[in-house]
């Protein structure tokens, strides 16, 4: 599981910093990457990634602001270049898919793979498949915004093969019926519950990401005992005043946060473009008094989020 960040700049492109997109990359889990949020230019990041485009199968959508959705047209027709990629489904909030279908339809772009649109109407369980579990909840935006946490499904413990020992089971398949759970019966009658030979389950990873928002009390639901957590952060603390008015966030607000909702690891994006050089180191000087491990995300930057145990 890994996130890579397609672009970390608010409101508009800068020389640095491309505008909002960021794929959450579970190739090893599913061999799918998920992308959430699709700025303007998002498919010019991609080439310079291992990124393919037929290996995205699921595009969550924050909001409707142009540097969030301007790059969707593009990127869906690209994958249609890519061969047999599969179907795509895009969450969102409502009028999402008329503004794809629209720009396809005057463009006469031709989509060779079936897109389903799922429109975010209320908070709580997204969906749940192969394991993984995705929860929505409305933000504090001028527009109906939305953050997403991402379950990854506890795996199960490791084959406790000390305790194992004395009933001599040989390599190969038995040992794998045992490592998941299931009952053996071995060559002198002996019957094995491989249950009996584990060690506690391994929690799954939590993943987090906020886009466009005031602090509200629904983060915190999100954000709970999350491993990482990615936040908005277009304001330092001295503009708290200017984030509340255009409903946005400032990195001390992302860092408590991170420290109320007890999460492993924080990371700022959709920075304003005036801080670069000193102003970044002290945007990211001023979140980790609050949560030491915090970054300040930059375009292209890959992290790999390890599993626990």
């Amino acid at each position: 599981m890994e996130l890579e960040f397609l672009g970390t700049c608010s409101g508009q492109p800068s020389k640095l910093r491309n505008v909002s997109s960021l794929a959450l990359k579970l190739l090893d889990e599913l061999n799918e990457i998920w992308l959430f949020d699709c700025g303007e230019a998002t498919q010019h990041q991609i080439l310079r990634t291992n990124i393919r485009l037929r290996k995205v199968t699921k595009i969550f959508i924050s909001h409707n602001h142009g540097d969030h959705i301007f790059g969707l047209p593009g990127l869906l027709s690209t994958r249609s270049f890519q061969g047999d990629v599969g179907p795509l489904t895009i969450y969102g909030p409502a009028g999402i898919e008329q503004f794809v279908r629209t720009a396809l339809r005057i463009s006469k772009s031709k989509i060779s793979y079936p897109i389903k649109f799922v429109t975010l109407e209320k908070g709580g369980k997204l969906f749940s498949e192969n394991g993984f579990e995705v929860y929505t909840e409305k933000l504090d935006h001028r527009i109906d915004s939305w953050g997403f946490r991402v379950v990854e499904p506890s795996r199960p413990g490791e084959l406790l093969m000390d305790k194992l020992a004395e009933f001599h089971v040989p390599n190969g398949p038995l040992l794998g019926k045992l490592k998941r759970g299931e009952q053996v019966a071995l060559a002198d009658g002996t019957v094995l519950n491989g249950k009996d030979f584990l060690g506690p389950a391994k929690q799954g990873r939590v993943v987090t990401i906020i886009y466009d928002t005031r602090s509200t009390p629904a983060i915190r639901q999100l954000a709970d005992q999350a491993d990482v957590l990615v936040h908005e952060a277009t304001f330092d603390a001295s503009e708290s005043k200017l984030a509340r008015e255009y409903y946005h966030s400032t990195c001390v607000q992302a860092a408590e946060t991170a420290r109320a909702c007890q999460v492993g690891q924080l990371y700022l994006t959709h920075v304003s473009a005036r801080y670069v050089g000193p102003l970044a180191s002290q945007m990211v000087s001023q979140a980790r008094k609050i949560f030491p491990k915090t970054t300040l995300a930059k375009d292209l930057d890959c992290f790999v989020i390890p599993m626990k145990g």
